[in-house]
């Protein structure tokens, strides 16, 4: 069984699009720290709130102190649980998006996968019939900031070429 942790962005992510259930396609089941439950339950400037224990495949733990000083402190709370999680689970996959986050998993040896990534393995799976519309939606309703040429290079590798840039 493949083991996967994540921080908060992207289940945000993944919740406003309603594609929630591709974690469960994707990745059986998808391990969070407490810090990510209550950051999705107490969002931030008007998001949803989104109750992670609602979802059968979405377990809550809690790390341990073993490897807690092996991970940057200044990282926000969700993120540093989830990295001191993911060492201790040995974790294969840390779902994480902010680019110092996705650095310091890949110091620590982890290997970071964002919410585009996740898109991008669901429609290699046929779970979702294109790519373009949802990132569309996340730059424009969630302000997430996904650069035109990672845009490009993601719907490149879809097998998706976008009519332009935006």
């Amino acid at each position: 069984m493949v083991i996967v942790v994540s921080e908060t962005s992207p289940i945000r992510a993944l919740g406003h699009l309603g594609l929630m259930d591709l974690l469960n396609d994707l990745y059986s089941e998808v391990i969070v720290p407490p810090a990510v439950a209550t950051e999705l339950l107490n969002p931030a400037s008007g998001l949803g709130a989104i109750d992670v224990r609602r979802f059968p495949f979405v377990r809550v733990q809690k790390p341990g102190a073993q490897y807690a000083g092996q991970v940057s402190r200044s990282l926000d709370a969700g993120e540093y649980e989830a990295l001191t999680l993911a060492l201790e689970l040995r974790a294969q996959l840390v779902l994480i998006d902010e680019t110092r986050g996705r650095a310091e998993a890949r110091r620590l040896g982890l290997v970071p996968v964002g919410v585009l990534g996740t898109l991008l393995r669901a429609k290699q799976r046929g779970y979702v019939a294109a790519i373009d519309p949802l990132i569309d939606r996340l730059r424009r309703e969630l302000r997430s900031f996904i650069s035109d040429r990672v845009r490009l290079d993601v719907l490149r590798a879809a097998g998706e070429e976008p009519e332009e840039l935006s």
